[in-house]
Formats: structure tokens, C-alpha cells, sequence
């Protein structure tokens, strides 16, 4: 017994039960590495999905801000026509970095309300007629000349005839034209 090196096999048995071991836990190990892996590649690509949409939000939310911005002028400056004036002059109006509204055109930069006041100077037909009438107007109706005829709330109700009917829808129309001409 004494060429036998007792330590040397305990070591031994010590050595082959810990690498039994260790190859025992590894592919558990492994496993959990490539799971931890998967999830944290795949929290980076939601993560970078959120910041995707993020920044989406932010641009359509810049841009309703402009657009209102834009509407909001034209309307200050008496268009009538304001969506066919805002889609005349959206391309050329954008957001510096410093949040102010300009304009782009071959002059350069302006303000945006210098440039949009230009142009409906230059483009009339945005805004109101100045004369109203034309193609289609109809007639003015006269007043009553009678004071018998005079048209009153309480003449007006139910089962009335035809021709009182018409009388008062004339008295209407008479009123809201003359209203509507600051009369």
C-alpha cells in the first residue's frame, strides 16, 4: 500500500465528480444564457419599436400643430376658401428647429404670415366677393307695400294656406337679405 498515493486519487475523484458535475449543469446553464439572451433581444426591439412610434408621434403631432397653425392664419386673413388655400401654400410652410413658422420660396425665408398675407393679396379669390350676386342670384322680393300685409309671429301657425304661406316665406327671405347686407 505504501506505492498507493491516496491523495492522489481522492483528488482524482474529486476532479472527475466536479467536471461530472459541472458538465451535468452546463447545458442548464447554456439553456438560461441563450433564454436571457432571446428576452433581452427582445425587449432591445420593442424598445426600439416604442421609440420608432415615438418619434412618428411626434412628427404627426408637429405637423396637426402646423397645419393648424397655417388654418388658423388663413382664416385670420379672411379666407373663405381655407382648405383649398391650405393645400396652395402647405409645401412651402415648415417648423425651423427654433419652433417659428417659415416659408420657403425663391426669395428664401420669411415669416410664414408675411408669406401667406402676400399671398392672399395675390390670390383674391380666396376671400369673400365683394359684390355679392352673379350667375344663379335671385331676386330680391319687395316688402309689403300694404301695413295690413305686415307678416307678424302670430300670424304665423299651423293649416295656414298656400298663399299665406308663400307671403311669409317672402317676408323671410326679405328680412334675411336685408340682414345679411347689414341693413
Amino acid at each position: 500500500m505504501e506505492g498507493i498515493d491516496i491523495q492522489a486519487i481522492v483528488r482524482q475523484a474529486i476532479q472527475e465528480f466536479a467536471s461530472n458535475e459541472q458538465a451535468k449543469s452546463e447545458p442548464a446553464y447554456k439553456v438560461e444564457l441563450q433564454e436571457e439572451r432571446k428576452r433581452r433581444e427582445q425587449l432591445e426591439r420593442r424598445l426600439n419599436e416604442v421609440a420608432a412610434e415615438n418619434e412618428r408621434s411626434r412628427k404627426t403631432a408637429a405637423e396637426a400643430e402646423r397645419s393648424a397653425a397655417v388654418r388658423a392664419e388663413l382664416q385670420r386673413l379672411g379666407v373663405t376658401k381655407i382648405d383649398l388655400a391650405f393645400k396652395a401654400v402647405q409645401d412651402g410652410i415648415v417648423r425651423k428647429d427654433d419652433g417659428r413658422l417659415v416659408a420657403r420660396n425663391e426669395n428664401g425665408e420669411m415669416p410664414a404670415k408675411d408669406y401667406l398675407t402676400a399671398f392672399v393679396n395675390e390670390n383674391p379669390e380666396f376671400l369673400p366677393a365683394r359684390i355679392p350676386g352673379g350667375t344663379g342670384m335671385t331676386a330680391t322680393l319687395k316688402a309689403p307695400a300694404s301695413g295690413s300685409d305686415i307678416i307678424t309671429l302670430d300670424r304665423i301657425r299651423p293649416g295656414m294656406s298656400a298663399e299665406e304661406m308663400k307671403r311669409v316665406r317672402e317676408e323671410i327671405v326679405r328680412v334675411a337679405s336685408q340682414t345679411l347686407r347689414g341693413m
